[in-house]
């Protein structure tokens, strides 16, 4: 199944069953989206991913970064990172976002894509490190990209297009039911920023 009515509003559950997923749109304007992902460009500490598939080393072109409250573990794809401190505009949007959603988040991940030639293959947010269940709040910036669900046993898929200074939140059962990947393009040369607010249990530092 193909959603590419986006004019409903936050309300909406994407997902058809199993699963929340909320699109709540542009949450900043043009300006501030365009500020934000210039200084994100500028300050935040970018490196490539490194991935430990089948016992060899993956470095990808896509470059991320781990960021919050607490200098929390994060381990996946079999490798583990250690959050920085906020800056002051990781910060800010930290508290839009839970403005925005009413969640609490105390992490987020960072991704630099840039071009459509790098995306993110089907996968789910489901690490013991994060809180079960817990609310995924996803902004973008830059690019505006395809994103996709698809139910892990009936194979049903969700496609929707993520735009520059929106937000779009996962909760519930949706890492536990549901994949999702952003899928590479050739029609985008332009880069995006996607930062993914999320909540480490307490014990994981």
């Amino acid at each position: 199944m193909d959603l590419f009515d986006q004019t409903t509003g936050k309300e909406k559950n994407w997902l058809p069953y199993e699963g929340t997923v909320n699109y709540y749109g542009r949450i900043l304007n043009r300006e501030q989206a365009d500020f934000y992902l210039k200084r994100l460009l500028e300050t935040v500490e970018w490196r490539n991913d490194e991935a430990v598939i089948f016992g060899k080393r993956i470095i990808t072109k896509r470059k991320v970064a781990w960021y919050g409250e607490k200098p929390f573990e994060y381990t996946y794809s079999n490798t583990t990172k250690h959050a920085l401190p906020w800056t002051k505009e990781l910060l800010e949007l930290k508290l839009l976002t839970e403005k925005e959603t009413g969640e609490t988040f105390n992490s987020c991940l960072l991704n630099l894509y840039h071009d459509g030639n790098e995306g993110m293959a089907w996968h789910s947010d489901g690490e013991t490190d994060l809180k079960k269940n817990g609310a995924i709040g996803s902004l973008s910036f830059g690019a505006e990209r395809k994103f996709a669900f698809k139910h892990k046993e009936s194979k049903e898929k969700i496609e929707l297009f993520l735009e520059h200074g929106s937000l779009l939140v996962m909760k519930d059962t949706t890492q536990e039911h549901w994949l999702h990947r952003l899928p590479p393009t050739k029609k985008i040369t332009t880069p995006r920023v996607n930062l993914t607010f999320r909540t480490i249990e307490e014990e994981n530092i």
